[in-house]
């Protein structure tokens, strides 16, 4: 049973190892192709500057009637949806 549990030891260990090694490896190779990539990739296009967009105008006047009736079904949605 001894043997077994060290052989059990030497396999967690050799398995953690190669796993290790395997992130540092991986760290290392992702480093090194951002830097080849910042190096090689061409220079991103410069965006123009944004510029403000022309709000749409509002009417100068709302027919008195058409006021009226948005002012009825407001309050009678408000009537009908009371919390």
């Amino acid at each position: 049973m001894n043997e077994l549990m060290s052989q059990a030891v030497e396999l967690m260990i050799a398995g953690m190892g190669f796993v290790f090694a395997f992130l540092v490896i991986l760290v290392f190779a992702t480093l090194l192709m951002s830097k080849l990539i910042g190096r090689f990739a061409p220079p991103e296009p410069a965006t123009p500057a944004k510029t403000p967009r022309a709000k749409p105008k509002a009417p100068a006047s709302v027919d008195p009637d058409t006021a009226e009736a948005i002012k009825k079904a407001i309050a009678q949605y408000r009537s009908r949806h009371k919390k």
